[in-house]
């Protein structure tokens, strides 16, 4: 059999979940780190090895009747949720379906069809689940109250989410079934070929390679990227500790899978977000001469990359402004500046 892509791949590190650095070093190392049996105490955990029947009973138990988008496709497809030829549609379906529905088709294992209920947050649709899905075996991998963490839910036969980034920290626990995750660093954006911006599986844009069957002749820069890929295989109960804007590709290898994943972020609640800065970027510098995009870099490095100080420190404290580290009431203050700009 030749090699595929996860065979050439480096491992990701890892380690007992009960050895790991705090979080607090792992956020500020930005490196994945596999997390062995962090969730090995979760009652979920406890009745997806029962039966996959035991487990949907389990959530069925929590869930408030409150429809969720679900994805559908056909087997063709592979699990893969992706475009069609153009990139202008997608290869699936989204519908809003009563969950238990779901579940219960799932459990009847569909062999012509792929389901998937992605990134269902716990509160939306389980009230009262959250609870038994905290770290209490290893409470130093928690964040902290000010960086409440976003519990969502991921279900579906085999499935396949492809490569993309999250803005926020990430933590990937798998509750049934095994799952495959491939992951880059933010750097090899390039290399993995980004798709549309507007029309997403996920929100995000994702890497137009098939990993399976990559297209050399088309993405031959892809090879470069897979010198930089780690590769990581979770069992129930393992976690992944995937770090804000590393690129990821996640794929269900078994007929039932669940996964739960916690979002969270480091950064101040009052900060604005990046993504809306990236698109009025495309807008406002993108397609300027060079001349103009050359020194609205540099202004970028001065103002938004560089050392913050260096772009306030010359200036006396009452002057700043803005230019001063933002608090909550700065903030207030930039984001009004913004409306007023986008206003005119």
């Amino acid at each position: 059999m030749p090699e595929t892509v996860f065979d050439v791949c480096q491992h990701v590190e890892e380690v007992a979940a009960g050895d790991a650095p705090p979080l607090s070093v792992l956020t500020e190392q930005a490196s994945p780190l596999i997390l062995r049996g962090i969730a090995s105490h979760w009652p979920l955990l406890e009745h997806a090895s029962r039966s996959p029947s035991d487990a949907v009973n389990y959530l069925a138990g929590f869930y408030n009747g409150r429809p969720s988008m679900v994805y559908r496709a056909s087997s063709a497809i592979k699990g893969r949720y992706f475009y069609e030829q153009d990139a202008a549609s997608l290869n699936y379906e989204s519908v809003r379906q009563n969950v238990r529905d779901f579940l219960n088709e799932l459990l009847t294992r569909p062999q012509d069809k792929s389901l998937y209920m992605a990134s269902a947050p716990v509160d939306t649709y389980f009230p009262g689940l959250k609870p038994d899905l905290q770290f209490s075996q290893t409470p130093h991998l928690t964040p902290t109250d000010s960086n409440e963490p976003l519990v969502s839910v991921w279900i579906g036969n085999q499935s396949l989410a492809s490569c993309h980034f999250d803005c926020n920290e990430n933590i990937a626990c798998c509750v049934a079934g095994k799952r495959r995750v491939v992951v880059f660093p933010p750097e090899q954006i390039d290399n993995l070929y980004p798709g549309p911006v507007e029309k997403t599986p996920g929100g995000q844009m994702i890497s137009m390679v098939d990993f399976h069957d990559p297209d050399y002749a088309r993405f031959p820069k892809f090879k470069e990227a897979i010198k930089h890929a780690q590769v990581a295989e979770l069992a129930p109960g393992d976690g992944i500790f995937i770090p804000s804007m590393w690129w990821h590709q996640v794929e269900g290898l078994s007929d039932f899978n669940i996964l739960v994943n916690f979002w969270w972020s480091e950064a101040a609640a009052f900060l604005g977000h990046g993504m809306p800065a990236l698109f009025h970027a495309m807008l406002a510098i993108r397609d300027r001469p060079e001349r103009e995009k050359a020194a609205f870099k540099a202004l970028f490095d001065h103002y938004v990359f560089g050392n913050s100080d260096n772009a306030s420190a010359h200036i006396p404290e009452a002057g700043q402004g803005v230019l001063a580290e933002l608090d909550e009431l700065q903030a207030r203050r930039l984001r009004a500046i913004i409306i007023n700009q986008l206003n005119k």
